[in-house]
């Protein structure tokens, strides 16, 4: 910067935090000065990008359904009970009368009602996490995927010889990624390379399918194996998705769906 100061005052004024009459000054500067404008142009790029990736949870409509009818059925239930008490209570006007009985019985009711109503919402709040979890790691492989495509972003590795690849992750990662060399059944290795997804650094392989390309993501997990391979389409390109009791795996192509299945079925026969 050739205006030593004017970076924190640009952010002041694009957070509304300067008087009126600094920010006509600065903004008058800012048309005036070729640096100014980038850094301003490129703090509000920032702003747009990091809005644009923030996800946003919106509980289900099955979920205010579902509250809304409890509610109601609550109330219906609640009105009931009332009504029988009060007969009761006039019916045994002359007996000793059971207060705590019948109070607890109207206590328990309210509360009972309010802990299902919690265990449904944190329920339906959790799945909302997870599926914006999934959505958040599938957009970050397609992009991954989609910039490897790109010259000398395919792999830090190019070799063919899972023996050559798998040492060279040795020091660079905190874990020894699998490496298996598929070219037997129609799937070659291309290569490795080092990528950044989910907040760490990943292992990535690359295999080939005569003129496609196949990224396999993987990284450490404890969230257990899971039973098949989780499907998702985007932009043209196909991802899987799956767990094994060590690794989180990933895999992006525009192989056709077919021969795409077959590859991920071989990749996990051979882990």
């Amino acid at each position: 910067m050739t205006h030593p100061g004017y970076e924190s005052q640009v952010d002041l004024l694009l957070d509304g935090e300067l008087t009126p009459a600094d920010a006509r000054e600065l903004e008058a500067h800012i048309t005036g000065c070729a640096e100014c404008t980038r850094l301003r142009d490129e703090r509000l790029a920032l702003r747009a990008a990091i809005t644009a990736g923030v996800p946003t949870f919106q509980a289900p409509d099955t979920l205010r359904d579902r509250v809304r009818a409890t509610l109601a059925a609550a109330s219906a239930e609640t009105a009931s009970a009332e009504t029988a008490r009060t007969e009761r209570a006039g019916a045994e006007a002359r007996a000793r009368p059971r207060p705590n009985r019948v109070s607890l019985g109207a206590l328990w009711r309210p509360m009972a009602l309010a802990a299902s109503l919690v265990i449904v919402a944190v329920g339906s709040w959790n799945l909302a996490l997870r599926q914006a979890n999934h959505d958040r790691l599938a957009g970050e492989v397609l992009a991954s995927h989609v910039r490897s495509l790109m010259p000398g972003h395919l792999t830090d590795v190019p070799s063919s010889d899972q023996h050559t690849v798998k040492p060279w992750f040795n020091g660079k990662l905190d874990y020894s990624p699998p490496v298996h060399d598929l070219a037997a059944k129609g799937y070659p290795l291309l290569g490795g390379r080092l990528d950044y997804v989910n907040g760490r650094p990943v292992a990535v392989l690359t295999y080939g399918r005569r003129q496609h390309l196949i990224n396999v993501f993987l990284w450490p997990t404890t969230q257990g194996q899971s039973d098949a391979p989780n499907a998702r389409d985007r932009q043209g390109y196909h991802l899987r998705h799956w767990t094994t009791p060590e690794y989180m795996y990933w895999v992006a192509s525009d192989l056709n769906l077919a021969e795409l299945q077959d590859f991920v079925r071989l990749l996990q026969q051979a882990d």
